[in-house]
């Protein structure tokens, strides 16, 4: 873990802070170089503090790999896709199965988790010193261990063999880190979260604090650690208070919004679905002197059709780089559902009707990701270049994501069946769906349907152990690609393990 822990050790050493994410309270952007020790002296120095925890959650790091898009490149509803085979190479690897512990997402991702990591228990580290009110550092501490939960539970999913770290590595110990064994990974995230979510608020104002983690937003990422390890009974006791009377507002705000395709519109920020949500902002300057720095979201120009060439009454897409495609497997489950228009830009279509030409990228399929395909409308035209300063937020969890977990819970856990239906029907009656049965098969056919591009199918189909099935034609291997190999760099001169599935010992 040589270079990670360096590199962090060293960036959280001289508060090296990062950039905010615009439109919510992380409108703070602490950049700086001041000594650690001389750090968090007050109140302010704090809350600077704990923006650099939040800025993580958007982390978009070199060679445009980000969470979503690469879990999304390796899942079956897309193909890496943009301009070639050697176009984001780390992406290609994945969505191909073709990756190695030499190439692949893994460095970024590792990067990302740990990066969150490590400000996460400086801050944990230092606020018992900070003079301020009690309970705003309450609640500062607790939103600091909800986001190193939310960390780890990324980490533990992608790699399972990690280390785990509840204090700040001294730099004489950062070549004697080991992993932990992952039961002791996941107890230290369902502590954070049981500690967090008392000193939590249940609500905030949007307006001003917008993207602040709440009892909600604990509780539900809680309830999907323990359906990830099969904790049926506490999984669907803690979505259940997340999602209330399936249709009506929760106890937290949290409501359906009756229009799909408004969960979308740039401008709908926030809104009464969503419980944690990733912030951009089209006013940081981002240009391509640094692509890392910018607060844009660069998922809004990935998936974009490549060249494209509009004729009058065609839609406004922004030309972008035609990444993730959508594989005609999900185009056909998709193409006569009602949420079909709000997620499939079909390029096909349009070009068959004379309404646009574009470039055939890697992989075309004709068909794009409608839901963050960037337009012309919400181009940035003031400083920095526009291709990196979309503001579209994106979900990290919102509450049909949740309905549909609650309610596969209740029906691997042997719940009760007449809410897991009414849940399932919730989410399908927005769309103008008639009512099904609580089926462990309808549910995931829900949850493709509802959630496609935002991060969550991989995760469905390695949890429900269908992987193997579904992505065999990818060339996945089952007993090894459920997991992500550790990152090669870690491995040099540390104690670190490659995992077995890798060809390694852990």
């Amino acid at each position: 873990m040589n270079k990670t822990i360096k590199y962090f050790f060293y960036s959280c050493t001289v508060a090296l802070l990062g950039t905010a994410c615009s439109d919510s309270f992380l409108d703070v952007k602490p950049r700086g170089t001041d000594l650690e020790a001389n750090y968090y002296r007050n109140r302010q120095e704090a809350f600077n503090g704990l923006v650099a925890v939040y800025d993580v959650v958007g982390w978009q790091g070199g060679g445009y790999v980000t969470k979503i898009n690469a879990v999304s490149a390796a899942s079956d509803d897309h193909y890496a896709g943009g301009g070639g085979p050697n176009d984001v190479t780390n992406l290609q690897v994945w969505s191909d199965y073709s990756l190695t512990p030499a190439q692949g997402p893994q460095e970024e991702l590792w990067r990302k988790g740990f990066s969150g990591i490590f400000r996460a228990n400086i801050l944990l580290q230092k606020l018992p010193d900070i003079p301020m009110d009690e309970n705003e550092k309450a609640r500062f501490t607790a939103e600091t261990k909800f986001l190193r939960a939310y960390f780890y539970f990324d980490l533990v999913r992608l790699f399972k063999n990690i280390p785990l770290f509840t204090e700040p590595v001294a730099t004489d110990q950062m070549y004697n880190v080991t992993q932990a064994p992952p039961v002791d990974v996941y107890a230290l995230i369902e502590q954070d979260l049981l500690d967090a979510i008392p000193a939590l608020p249940p609500t905030i104002p949007v307006a001003t604090e917008g993207g602040r983690a709440t009892q909600g937003t604990a509780r539900a990422l809680l309830g999907k650690v323990y359906l990830q390890q099969e904790k049926f009974g506490p999984a669907a006791e803690q979505l259940a208070q997340v999602n209330g009377e399936p249709g009506s507002t929760s106890q937290y705000g949290y409501r359906l919004l009756d229009n799909f395709g408004d969960l979308f519109e740039v401008s709908n920020k926030f809104n009464s679905e969503s419980i944690f949500e990733i912030s951009f902002t089209n006013t940081s300057v981002g240009d391509w002197g640094c692509v890392s720095c910018t607060e844009g979201n660069v998922m809004n120009i990935m998936v974009g059709p490549r060249n494209y060439n509009p004729r009058p009454g065609a839609p406004d897409y922004v030309s972008g780089w035609s990444f993730l495609p959508i594989t005609p497997q999900l185009f056909d489950e998709i193409h006569y559902d009602p949420r079909n228009p709000h997620t499939v830009a079909n390029l096909d279509s349009l070009e068959a009707n004379g309404l646009a030409t574009y470039e055939k990228g890697y992989m075309n399929t004709g068909y794009f990701l409608e839901k963050f395909a960037g337009r012309e409308k919400d181009r940035w035209t003031g400083a920095g270049s526009p291709e990196l300063n979309f503001p579209q937020n994106m979900y990290e969890i919102r509450l049909a994501d949740t309905y549909l977990l609650e309610a596969e819970a209740l029906v691997r856990g042997g719940g009760n069946a007449t809410r897991a239906a009414a849940l399932l029907n919730a989410v399908r009656h927005r769309v103008g769906l008639g009512p099904i049965a609580a089926t462990f098969d309808n549910i995931k056919r829900e949850r493709r349907l509802e959630l496609v591009g935002e991060g969550h199918r991989w995760f469905d189909l390695v949890r429900w152990g269908d992987a193997a099935t579904a992505l065999a034609s990818r060339g996945f291997v089952a007993g090894r690609h459920e997991i992500l190999p550790i990152p090669l760099l870690e491995l040099e001169n540390t104690q670190i393990e490659q995992s077995v599935e890798w060809g390694g010992t852990k």
